[in-house]
């Protein structure tokens, strides 16, 4: 069976021109009149719950036919991005690179993503956020600034993410440390002098010890998609994955979503190893005592589910000779993060300002120890 692609417009009531979500409102706006329209049963996180989906059906290619789609995106040659684009758009910028791309005609099947979390920052106040944070960057070439100020406007995109529920249960077996001090004669030199000394050194006195730690993991968030520098991405978080909607097109209007690359599987391992990391602190804290060792630790994963979800990212991508330059801003908080370009310029100008003050400083001393 072939799943079609699906397309969304919203047309203006008013001027049948398209309609796109306005930021940190219930609101679909058209840029040609100003009408509005509400987004109708618009429910929060809280008042309706998200469905989660089965990991270990997902990853056998068992999932309901209702739970995939077909989408037409792009691949960027130079970052590796998918991007969803219009189906009359032919030729394109990479809004993760600023690099010129030709639209393909290919389609991807993948999981639908369940939920989102809606743009709550206008473009402007995105701006508004970068241009502050290159401000600050002292170091930061003046052009790259006035270019970043002048540029095109910053794109919305909604990232990928995966989220993971699983219910552990941790088999350990280790080794308890209690500390206590014994009082030796030890031998120091003070002052050039070989001295003899009383101290208390510690001691560590092991136990065995084994139980069993038991802990329910909610939302592990994994990002979906390497087209972004990773240090980049967790500097935005945190996320405030409460306020996240059901998915609705609606939210999309207006913005272009990133298709993921990062699969389930490969995104699972990510989060398995932070959740190896926090088994192995409630184990040291179960062990208790001054020291902990840990000999074998078995873990069981039983109940274990996904979601597919989309979380809003204003992005900048500015090719300043010759290189690329991106920031980006959480949609949500207004975080912002991004290369740190430094002017070679500035740098020498600090270098010799500091040396020449130094030399002063030097010289100012030096006369002082002279009147003397």
């Amino acid at each position: 069976m072939t799943t079609s692609v699906e397309e969304h417009k919203f047309p203006c009531n008013t001027c049948g021109s398209d309609l796109r979500f306005s930021p940190g409102t219930d609101m679909m706006e058209c840029d040609h009149c100003g009408s509005t329209q509400k987004i109708t049963n618009r429910v929060g996180w809280r008042g309706q719950s998200i469905r989660e989906m089965d990991f270990r059906k997902a990853v056998k290619d068992q999932l309901p036919e209702f739970d995939m789609e077909e989408r037409r995106t792009i691949s960027c040659e130079n970052c590796g991005a998918h991007v969803e684009f219009e189906p009359n758009t032919h030729a394109a910028e990479c809004p993760f690179c600023a690099t010129p791309v030709v639209t393909d005609t290919g389609t991807d099947k993948q999981i639908k993503p369940k939920a989102l979390l809606p743009f709550a920052l206008a473009e402007r106040e995105a701006r508004g956020n970068m241009t502050k944070w290159l401000g600050r960057l002292w170091f930061a070439p003046n052009g790259l600034k006035d270019y970043a100020r002048k540029g095109r406007k910053m794109q919305g995109i909604y990232v990928p993410y995966w989220t993971y529920d699983a219910q552990t249960t941790s088999d350990y077996t280790g080794q308890r440390g209690t500390v206590y001090y014994v009082t030796k004669r030890v031998t120091v030199t003070v002052n050039g002098k070989r001295q003899t000394q009383m101290r208390q050194v510690p001691k560590v006195r092991w136990s065995p010890a084994s139980g069993r730690v038991a802990r329910f993991f909610d939302d592990v968030l994994v990002l979906g998609s390497n087209s972004l520098p990773k240090d980049y991405t967790d500097g935005l978080a945190p996320w405030d994955l409460s306020s996240m909607e059901p998915y609705r097109p609606e939210y999309l209007a207006g913005f272009r979503a990133e298709s993921y690359t990062v699969g389930l599987d490969e995104g699972y391992k990510e989060a398995r190893a932070y959740m190896n990391r926090m088994i192995v602190r409630d184990v040291k804290f179960d062990i208790g005592g001054d020291r902990q060792r840990i000999s074998t630790l078995d873990t069981e994963v039983g109940i274990l589910t996904f979601k597919h979800i989309l979380l809003p990212v204003w992005l900048a991508a500015y090719k300043y000779r010759g290189k690329t330059y991106r920031f980006v801003v959480n949609g949500s908080t207004g975080k912002v993060q991004g290369a740190r370009p430094y002017s070679v310029w500035k740098i020498s100008f600090a270098v010799i300002t500091a040396v020449l003050a130094a030399g002063a400083i030097g010289y100012m001393m030096a006369q002082g120890n002279t009147s003397f």
